[in-house]
């Protein structure tokens, strides 16, 4: 469960052995200012869709006491987290910081206008995703609990089943089952939720207007917005990771190193010198 790499709508974060994070990019907000972390077992980055034309973004580190650490924009309170004990897991969307506790309950801060903070109610969550303006929660037995704006779809998911891992982006949810194929809802005007050919997946990821699924082969196939080649990794091989930013893709490669495509206006695909 614990994240290595994270991809913000401007900025990009990796988390290394010895437990330290690295961040690239656009640092307008503070949001790279996590040379001090130590202890460190997973991040995430916050993200704003591409139609948000602003930097403003939050970094989150989860360390290995279960306290939470948070950098970056603040205005709507999403990285007040200093008083989160027994997280097991993180998730930052836009605003929003959510975090998932040892007893498999979770606790959001930060904007709530549609709703996407109610979560005081989960219980039996193994996973939690955030997407700019929903919330997804991954439970015990398979199935997906949302809460958030729904405008197009993006939280039906009542009928998904075997579920073993959800990601969520802008206006899109997607759903890795046990058996490696994928399901995706919500908006779909450029081909981001067209996932139903997929298999031997084994992890996923959602970026603003893409989808990423790495396969069991350790190769990785993206479908959606291309505009600034996000979604160009056929050619990646030896990839365990993958994350998804606003418009640029991650991939780890088993060796510990990192690989970047897409936006790079801020420079947050240069990490080419990561090792994790």
């Amino acid at each position: 469960m614990n994240v290595v790499i994270a991809a913000g709508r401007r900025h990009t974060v990796g988390l290394k052995a010895d437990g330290t994070v690295a961040a690239v990019g656009d640092n307008k907000c503070g949001q790279c200012d996590v040379s001090g972390w130590r202890d460190i077992v997973a991040v995430a980055a916050g993200n704003v869709h591409m139609a948000t034309n602003t930097g403003n973004a939050h970094t989150i580190g989860l360390r290995s006491d279960g306290s939470v650490v948070a950098v970056g924009w603040n205005k709507h309170d999403q990285c007040n987290v200093s008083d989160w004990r027994d997280i097991v897991a993180v998730a930052a969307g836009w605003r929003r910081s959510v975090g998932l506790k040892s007893d498999g309950s979770v606790v959001a801060v930060g904007r709530n206008n549609e709703g996407q903070c109610n979560v005081s109610d989960w219980r039996d969550i193994v996973a939690v995703a955030a997407g700019d303006w929903h919330t997804a929660g991954l439970k015990s037995d398979g199935t997906v609990t949302i809460v958030g704006n729904n405008q197009w779809g993006q939280c039906n998911v009542s009928d998904w089943r075997d579920i073993v891992a959800v990601a969520a982006g802008y206006l899109h949810t997607v759903g890795l089952k046990a058996d490696g194929s994928v399901a995706a809802v919500g908006r779909n005007k450029h081909g981001q939720c067209d996932v139903s050919g997929w298999h031997d997946i084994v992890a996923i990821a959602a970026g603003s207007y893409h989808t990423l699924g790495l396969k069991s082969d350790g190769t990785v196939i993206a479908v959606g917005d291309n505009k600034y080649g996000q979604c160009d990794v056929s050619g990646w091989r030896d990839i365990v990771a993958v994350a998804a930013g606003c418009a640029h893709t991650l991939g780890l490669k088993s060796d510990g190193t990192v690989v970047a495509v897409g936006d790079n206006e801020y420079g947050q695909c240069n990490v080419s010198g990561w090792c994790l």
